[in-house]
C-alpha cells in the first residue's frame, strides 16, 4: 500500500527518536511491500522559534492531508515562561483538537526481562498487560471560563471541567469495543462522590455498558484507581477515564514497565487518521547527546501501522523485534545497562531483528 506519513520531530529528543521510528517505518514498507512517504514539519518550541506559532498552519494543513502522523515531543527550558501567551504545549493541545483526536490509546505492558527495573517487587508487575483510553478534548484542559484575575483578596485563578455527555458517549463506547478483543473488562474511572462532571461520566458509562453485555464494567475512584495501579495493576485490562486522570494515571504506570522511555500512545478520532507519540517529554537535559531511548516512539509507529494503516501484521512485527532485541540483551541508559546502546544502536538492534523475522 502506499501511505503519506507526516513526521512532527518537535523539541529536545523528539528528533533523535523520531528518525529511528522512520527507519523502522522504512525498514518495515520495504519487508512487506509498501510504499512510505514521509514529509517533517514543525511542531511545539522549534515553530514558535520559527515562526510565532506551536502550531503553524502548514503544519495543521500537512497532518490533515496525511495518512498518519508521527510525534516526538515538544517543549523546553527556553520556552517554559508560566506568563508566555504561546507554549509549546498549545501546539500539541490545538493538533489534537483541530484534527477531531478525542482517544488517546496508552498500552502498558510489563516485560519479563525488564522486570528489575521496576521499583515494585517482581510479582507486582508481573502480567500487567492492559490499555488506558484517556479523553483527549474535553475536560479541565480545554474548559472555560479559564484564566486569572486581581481581586480584593489576591490573584485568582479559574479552570473549568466541563465533559458533554456526547463526549463521554464516544471514548466510553471505544473503550467497550477494545475491550471485546481483550479480556472484556472496562474499568471506568472517575471522582463521581465529588465532582458533577463525573457523576454524568458513570451514568453515561453505565448506559453505554448495557450496549455490550458480554463486557464486564467496574467503576473505580481515580484516587484508590491509583493506589491499585501499584497494589494490583495485573487485574486491569481496559482503563477508560477523562482527560486530566487519563494524564496522571499513565505517567504513573510507566514505572510497571520500567522506563517512561518505552511506552507508546495512540491519539484518535472517528476516521483513520491518527497521532502517535511516546509518553515521554521532550528531555531537555540529555537532547542532542544521542542516548535517549527510541523504544517508545518505535512501538508509536507499530500502533500506527495497526490503527491507521490497518497493517496488523507489519505491526506485530515491528512489536516482535522490540522484544526480541530487548530479551536478546539490548539496552538503553534508562534500561539500566552496564554497557548501554546509544539511540542509533538501539534503532539499529531492532532493525536487525525486523529484518530477521520475515
Amino acid at each position: 500500500m502506499k501511505a503519506t506519513i507526516v513526521l512532527l520531530p518537535g523539541d529536545g529528543i523528539g528528533p533523535e527518536v523520531v528518525h529511528e521510528a522512520r527507519l523502522v517505518l522504512e525498514r518495515a514498507a520495504a519487508q512487506f511491500g509498501h510504499a512510505f512517504s514521509f514529509s517533517t514539519h514543525l511542531l511545539g518550541g522549534c515553530a514558535i522559534d520559527a515562526t510565532g506559532s506551536a502550531l503553524p498552519d502548514a503544519t495543521l494543513a500537512a497532518c490533515r492531508a496525511a495518512d498518519a502522523v508521527l510525534l516526538g515531543a515538544v517543549g523546553g527550558p527556553q520556552w517554559d515562561d508560566p506568563q508566555a501567551k504561546v507554549r509549546p504545549e498549545q501546539g500539541l493541545l490545538g493538533i489534537r483538537k483541530a484534527l477531531g483526536l478525542y482517544a488517546n490509546l496508552r498500552p502498558v505492558r510489563a516485560v519479563p526481562a525488564l522486570a528489575a527495573l521496576s521499583p515494585l517487587r517482581p510479582e507486582r508487575v508481573a502480567g500487567v498487560d492492559f490499555i488506558v483510553i484517556r479523553e483527549l478534548t474535553g475536560g479541565l484542559y480545554f474548559g472555560q471560563p479559564k484564566g486569572r484575575e486581581q481581586t480584593p483578596e489576591g490573584e485568582r485563578a479559574v479552570d473549568t471541567l466541563i465533559y458533554t455527555e456526547s463526549e463521554i458517549r464516544r471514548i466510553v463506547r471505544l473503550a467497550f469495543q477494545l475491550a471485546r478483543g481483550r479480556r472484556k473488562l472496562v474499568t471506568s474511572i472517575d471522582k463521581a462522590n465529588v465532582l458533577e462532571s463525573s457523576r454524568l461520566w458513570r451514568r453515561v458509562a453505565i448506559e453505554v455498558g448495557r450496549e455490550f453485555p458480554d463486557v464486564r464494567l467496574e467503576h473505580q475512584l481515580v484516587d484508590s484507581a491509583a493506589m491499585r495501579l501499584i497494589t494490583h495493576a495485573a487485574a486491569f485490562d481496559v482503563i477508560v477515564t477523562e482527560n486530566m486522570f487519563g494524564d496522571i494515571l499513565t505517567d504513573e504506570a510507566a514505572v510497571l514497565a520500567g522506563s517512561l522511555g518505552l511506552l507508546p500512545s495512540a491519539s484518535l478520532g472517528e476516521g483513520r487518521l491518527g497521532l502517535y507519540e511516546p509518553i515521554h517529554g521532550s528531555a531537555p537535559d540529555i537532547a542532542g547527546r544521542g542516548i535517549a531511548n527510541p523504544i517508545g516512539t518505535i512501538l508509536s509507529a507499530a500502533m500506527l501501522l495497526r490503527h491507521s494503516l490497518g497493517l496488523e501484521a507489519e505491526a506485530a512485527a515491528v512489536e516482535q523485534a522490540v522484544s526480541g532485541a530487548i530479551a536478546a540483551g539490548a539496552r538503553t541508559g534508562d534500561l539500566g545497562a552496564t554497557s548501554p546502546l546509544n539511540t542509533a544502536q538501539m534503532g539499529a538492534a531492532i532493525r536487525d531483528r525486523l529484518a530477521a523475522a520475515k
